[in-house]
């Protein structure tokens, strides 16, 4: 009987060991892939931390970086007056000068036909960047170009028939005439004048203007 009784004992015992031996084994598994999960959730956040790093350097490094072929106007001497009359600018696009007292609405606004100078320049003194082309660009640059400004606040584009180049970009006292919608210079004038220093009122509304077709 007492044979019985520590066979029975010795048989609890060795699965009471057994299972403190699985709940070990089961311990160690789930801090291992607990570590595993977090390790490579850190990576995960080191690499998008980085990669968001290098693209804010970038566009640092873009923003100081001279624009290739730009032409600039002193913006001290570009008027700033509101006014109701015409106004002849010595540019085509205008970059900058007295202008009408409401803006041409500009929080990604494409507009196909014709917009008013006056309007347009208001805009750029608020820290938009024009987009124009004539009809000597390439309808698959315009579709591209269209794309760009409906996804960037503070931007606008229209065609202006007249103007030199087949695509420019304009801000307040600067501008430069364009090869394609995939010219480089696109993204960095964008980068470095939307909202940028040239900006005389900078934070200014870009909505609640005047609405084009």
């Amino acid at each position: 009987m007492a044979s019985r009784t520590n066979d029975r004992r010795a048989r609890i015992e060795q699965m009471r060991k057994a299972e403190q031996a699985r709940e070990r084994r089961s311990r160690i598994i789930t801090i291992s892939i607990s570590a595993v999960v977090v390790a490579g959730l850190v990576g995960f956040g080191l690499f998008a931390l980085n990669k968001e790093s290098d693209k804010k350097d970038q566009e640092a490094a873009a923003a100081k970086a001279p624009v290739t072929g730009e032409k600039t106007w002193d913006a001290k001497k570009l008027g700033r007056t509101h006014v109701t009359k015409a106004v002849t600018y010595p540019m085509k696009p205008p970059v900058g000068g007295d202008h009408d007292q409401a803006w041409m609405n500009c929080n990604g606004d494409v507009y196909k036909e014709a917009i008013p100078d006056r309007n347009a320049v208001h805009s750029l003194e608020h820290g938009a960047v024009w987009v124009t082309y004539n009809d000597k660009a390439p309808a698959g640059d315009v579709t591209k170009l269209g794309e760009k400004v409906k996804k960037t606040p503070y931007s606008l584009m229209s065609p202006v028939k007249d103007q030199s180049g087949a695509i420019m970009l304009s801000a307040w006292g600067k501008q430069v005439t364009v090869d394609s919608a995939d010219d480089p210079r696109v993204d960095q004038f964008f980068t470095k004048y939307v909202q940028g220093a040239q900006t005389p009122e900078p934070g200014a509304a870009c909505t609640n203007g005047v609405a084009g077709e």
